[in-house]
């Protein structure tokens, strides 16, 4: 590829996840804006509610605009990349759901709008598109389509996707843990692995990409359910 053509696989690969991390600091510069007493707007005590449908929004356009530029690979293994996902999503959920831990019920939480249902609806229809589609996406193509390569070779599109390193793979399991609180470190680190795992194993990106919303979707059904709002 031409010097050109890296700086735009480049761009295409970093800026929408660049987008979706400035958008989780800016809501939590908000937050940090909000009165200790409790009062203040809603949407400054609870800036999500706003911030993620711009976030969301703003990802997804990225996303459009560099499309021609990621390869998804063969569509196999899709059967395997969904059991892979519902394993992860056990995982995540298995301190509560097995081990007796506490509910994570401080987060996310769409109740707060059931005074107007137009807003309700809206909230959760976003935070699904986030959480399922346009999440899964930009982490992915990231992760597992940028990082996992270019820590192989900087001119990461001549390195073959799924091609593994001991560094380059555990490398970047540890920074999708540290994306996360510190709560989800355990759950984030084997996650990372195991998407890694199955991007070596199928060399295909689309495999972690549905596996990742596969486990996206069933834990925001999870987390609707149960009302374990600190799981999204």
């Amino acid at each position: 590829m031409t010097p050109s053509q890296d700086r735009k696989a480049l761009l295409a690969h970093a800026v929408p996840f660049a987008l979706f991390i400035a958008g989780l600091g800016l809501s939590s510069l908000v937050a940090k804006g909000a009165p200790a007493d409790g009062g203040g707007s809603l949407l400054v005590r609870h800036p999500e509610f706003w911030v993620y449908p711009l976030q969301t929004t703003l990802c997804a356009f990225a996303l459009a605009i560099f499309w021609k530029s990621y390869d998804f690979g063969r569509q196999r293994s899709l059967l395997l990349a969904a059991g892979v996902g519902l394993v992860v999503f056990v995982l995540w959920v298995s301190p509560q759901l097995l081990f007796g831990q506490p509910p994570r019920v401080d987060g996310f939480d769409p109740t707060k709008l059931e005074f107007n249902p137009a807003l309700y609806w809206c909230s959760v229809t976003a935070r699904f598109l986030r959480l399922a589609i346009v999440v899964p996406l930009l982490e992915e193509i990231f992760w597992r389509g940028f990082l996992q390569r270019y820590l192989i070779d900087e001119h990461f599109t001549r390195v073959p996707f799924g091609k593994y390193t001991p560094f380059s793979f555990w490398a970047v399991a540890i920074a999708f843990m540290l994306e996360h609180s510190p709560a989800d470190y355990p759950a984030a680190l084997a996650t990372g692995a195991i998407y890694g795992w199955l991007a070596v194993r199928t060399k295909t990106l689309l495999a972690p990409i549905v596996a990742h919303a596969v486990t996206n979707l069933v834990l925001g059904i999870y987390v609707m359910k149960t009302g374990q709002w600190g799981f999204w």
